[in-house]
């Protein structure tokens, strides 16, 4: 099935015919934003900041409805996906990560090709794609990448390889001796189909340099996927947030990454989610709160306005969040999964068994329509599913 998108012409026009609701009607900069989305412009990281602090979120959700709205209806995407990891052996030692593992600990490992395809097999002619990052392995160079991706395309040739964060394309490429452009042409030929994002964490360096010292640069993670772009290779992108930054040091990371997408046009995804508190090294993180989540769920649609799609990420905010999420701006509940562990070894307790369908019934509870995608949006098929009599996520008030 195909169904067109709407060009940045397209949807800025749709937006102008959608009925305003009294939310949005009766709030002076809301109504600003509205206006100013219409005409072309984009919102600047000042207004961000107050929409941030001040705006009441049943206002603030309701814009944001109105442009994924403009964009994709009453459309909400997932598809059928299965994440494998390949080590949690790291030479890093992120504050935030639980997932992380030295060389010699009794629960470190690191995956063969062959260990590899295995857990791709058991979801055969059922996923079409895989999600893979892991650690940076001290001892592995591109080989170790080239054999799982060869070995996975030759078994598996209908999946999607969606795998490496920046960072340990860094660490492939220095291992290597190779440039990141190399790097990364020798592994989509290998079988590299696009890139998950992940590692944005907070693109403020003094920030990063905080949470997870010796992780790329702001702008090292910028250029990496430039050249993935540049390349062909599209992207996702991300933002972890309630670690230790400001609204600000928010609207910055929004900032830059609409910056670049003007330039590269290869981010396809924004994920935006919250740090999550348990069996981590960071005391002082301000954790969100399920509003906080929504609302920056909510300013990402308002604020990313050249990247087409916002995922509720509920492996890590979970479905309820997600079921409102969706109802707030984000057009995209990620998929089946299958299996997880960086979220889960943080604190996340979202199921991973859910096939396609459960995942329909999810998004039709939460009044919108389930269209399964494939990897990179280009693929898509309306999905329709039994009518459910359990109860439905409450709506916020005003919206």
């Amino acid at each position: 099935m195909i169904i067109q998108f709407n060009t940045e012409s397209d949807w800025r026009a749709n937006l102008s015919k959608i009925p305003i609701p009294l939310s949005v009607k009766n709030d002076t900069l809301l109504s600003h934003c509205l206006e100013t989305l219409i005409d072309g412009g984009r919102i600047s990281t000042e207004i961000g900041s107050e929409l941030h602090r001040n705006s009441d979120l049943p206002g603030l959700t309701a814009l944001a409805r109105m442009i994924k709205h403009s964009r994709f209806g009453n459309s909400i995407f997932f598809n059928e996906n299965l994440h494998v990891n390949t080590t949690n052996i790291c030479t890093l030692a992120c504050r935030f990560c639980a997932f992380r593992k030295g060389s010699r600990h009794s629960e470190a490992y690191s995956l063969t090709a062959e260990e590899f395809a295995s857990r791709i097999e058991p979801y055969h002619g059922v996923i079409d794609e895989v999600h893979a990052v892991g650690g940076l392995h001290p001892e592995w160079t591109i080989e170790n990448y080239q054999d799982i991706y060869e070995l996975t395309k030759s078994r598996f040739p209908e999946v999607s390889i969606k795998s490496l964060t920046a960072v340990e394309v860094k660490h492939i490429a220095s291992r290597s001796q190779l440039s990141i452009k190399e790097t990364l042409m020798i592994l989509k030929n290998a079988g590299l189909n696009s890139l998950p994002g992940g590692g944005a964490e907070i693109l403020v360096d003094s920030i990063r340099d905080r949470i997870c010292m010796g992780k790329e640069k702001s702008s090292e993670y910028l250029e990496i996927h430039e050249i993935a772009h540049q390349l062909g290779i599209p992207t996702n992108c991300t933002m972890l947030f309630g670690t230790i930054e400001t609204i600000e040091d928010r609207m910055t990371h929004f900032d830059k990454l609409r910056t670049q997408q003007d330039s590269s046009r290869g981010f396809q995804c924004f994920v935006p989610y919250p740090f999550l508190e348990d069996n981590t090294r960071l005391p002082e993180a301000k954790l969100s709160s399920g509003e906080e989540v929504i609302r920056v769920i909510a300013l990402s649609r308002i604020m990313l306005d050249n990247i087409p799609h916002i995922k509720a990420y509920r492996m890590n905010i979970g479905d309820h969040l997600a079921s409102i999420a969706i109802n707030s701006g984000a057009d995209d509940i990620d998929g089946t999964v299958g299996h997880e562990e960086i979220m889960h070894v943080a604190g996340s307790n979202t199921r991973v068994d859910y096939d396609g369908a459960k995942l329909a019934r999810l998004i039709q509870s939460a009044g919108q329509e389930p269209v399964k995608r494939d990897s990179t949006y280009s693929d898509f098929e309306n999905i329709a599913s039994e009518p459910i009599s359990e109860c439905k996520a409450l709506p916020i008030i005003g919206q």
